[in-house]
């Protein structure tokens, strides 16, 4: 693949210190939540672990958007857990290797430009959703703790919220987790640690052709699971990428994207790891961190495997509680609080998609579960509001013989109940027009309907005549009208 100088410059060299000592920073992040996704799965930590430095390497050279980070996630995780129970791990392999191959073909079927959408409410939904599972996920490491637990939380939430008051130069949730691991070893605290969370790999991931029978019978198990694995993980990493979008106000190529996250997942399968997508939290850190480029997401998977190999006696020594207070910081920093704050003033039906779409994440703990909710609930919200928009006006001349009905608005299926209601069968008229010029018929319904406004004319003995037709609604009505037919009551009463 041939890099231009000035793209290579932009996308991988423009931002340097800031991205390395950026995905120092979410490498050091990534490491208990790839370990904590590999126990929920019921898989080794080093399948997390491994997965979360390959996906992020070969997302940030083939992804559609720079410095977003991807890797093991807990909504892969989550989804797998019987796969992994019922078949072995064997099948998970194949499972994620199936998984990239669709999110390919969605590439090049360029899905990604579906993302458009996706209303903003169930965006909004999404990030605050997110943000509370991200914090409610610290919690356990909080419950019955000591004393020590909760001073090494909040004195690494203040020297994160304090030290870039001071100074930007070093990230400061790279300050905090150095200057606490410090502390915590000088004083031997006793107070859990990254080590406690598993066992750290201690070697490069190797090739791994998945033991499990290629045939008819391992397509059959893994199909859904890996069908489900790719939408899920599809769903995030473009919502992730479209919120990044807006922090760094920049483009980004959604379709490029889903293209690299499967080529990440496939290389993920072969090499003993789990599905991955990309993720939301480490990636707000990589950006709040000042990571800019597609050189800090690598960064942060080179950091990531190198910190367990090379450092790993003292990753291993990293207090939990360092690690809790950024994850803290980047959920207050993720929820999006002026959705709060504009709750009065934003439509109530946009307040009420939002609302839900958070609810239902958090309830079933899947984010894609939430966004399909909030999406339906928001073309409910869409289509009653477009019903509401059929104007119909009536003029009848001075000698009393002529009325004239104005329509204006999207005729469809929603909209017929208000549509018929407008019209008063009842008045005697020699002649009715029915002008469609600032309206248009979507539907069979929006057929149907004319039908019976013009026959219910007709039947008290009045001419109906049908003006201001746009060339797509007069070549639906002649395609599917009835009314001029001479049989058009008993086809009407067929309806």
């Amino acid at each position: 693949m041939f890099i231009n100088p000035t793209t290579l410059k932009r996308e991988w060299l423009s931002n340097i210190q800031n991205d390395i000592l950026a995905g120092a920073v979410v490498a050091l992040a990534l490491i208990p939540e790839a370990i904590a996704f590999s126990l929920i799965a019921g898989l080794d930590p080093q399948s997390g672990l491994y997965a979360s430095f390959l996906i992020a390497i070969v997302t940030a050279v083939f992804g559609g958007r720079t410095a977003l980070i991807s890797g093991a996630t807990g909504a892969i995780a989550l989804l797998v857990v019987h796969l992994v129970k019922d078949h072995g791990v064997e099948y998970l392999f194949w499972a994620t290797i199936l998984m990239g191959i669709f999110q390919i073909i969605f590439g090049m079927c360029k899905l990604g430009k579906q993302m458009k959408y996706i209303p903003r409410a169930v965006i909004i939904g999404f990030v605050n959703a997110l943000a509370i599972l991200i914090f409610l996920a610290q919690l356990p490491q909080l419950n019955n703790a000591s004393l020590t637990v909760y001073v090494i939380t909040a004195v690494g939430l203040a020297i994160m919220y304090i030290l870039p008051r001071l100074t930007t130069i070093v990230p400061a949730p790279l300050v905090a987790i150095i200057s606490l691991t410090a502390v915590s070893i000088i004083f031997n605290l006793d107070v859990p640690t990254v080590g406690d969370m598993g066992k750290l790999p201690t070697s490069l991931p190797v090739f791994h052709f998945p033991e499990a029978p290629l045939n008819f019978e391992t397509l059959q198990i893994i199909f859904p699971f890996s069908l489900t694995m790719a939408i899920v993980g599809l769903l995030e990493s473009l919502l992730t990428a479209s919120i990044l979008d807006e922090l760094t106000d920049s483009p980004s190529d959604k379709n490029r994207e889903s293209t690299g996250q499967g080529l990440a997942n496939i290389i993920a399968g072969f090499f003993g790891g789990m599905g991955g997508c990309a993720m939301l939290g480490q990636s707000v850190i990589n950006i709040q961190s000042g990571g800019r480029t597609r050189l800090s997401s690598c960064v942060s998977g080179v950091f990531l495997l190198g910190f367990i190999l090379f450092l790993g006696e003292w990753v291993r020594q990293i207090p939990m509680a360092s690690l809790v207070a950024v994850m803290m910081m980047v959920a207050i920093g993720t929820f999006n609080w002026p959705s709060v704050k504009n709750m009065k003033k934003v439509p109530r039906s946009e307040t009420m998609v939002m609302i839900t779409t958070v609810i239902v994440t958090i309830l079933s703990h899947n984010l894609a579960i939430g966004v399909i909710i909030g999406i339906v609930l928001s073309t409910v919200f869409f289509s009653r509001n477009i019903a509401q928009l059929v104007f119909v006006d009536k003029y009848v001349d001075e000698t009393k013989q002529k009325c004239t009905y104005s329509i204006s608005g999207q005729l469809f299926f929603i909209a017929i109940d208000e549509f018929l209601e407008s019209f008063d069968f009842e008045e005697v008229f020699e002649l009715v027009i029915i002008d469609l010029t600032n309206a248009h018929l979507w539907d069979q319904a929006a057929i149907t309907a004319i039908d019976k406004v013009v026959l219910k004319f007709r039947r008290h003995g009045a001419e109906v005549s049908l003006i201001g037709l746009n060339e797509a609604s007069a070549t639906l009505l002649n395609r599917l009208a009835i009314h001029n037919d001479p049989d058009a009551l008993e086809k009407m009463a067929g309806h």
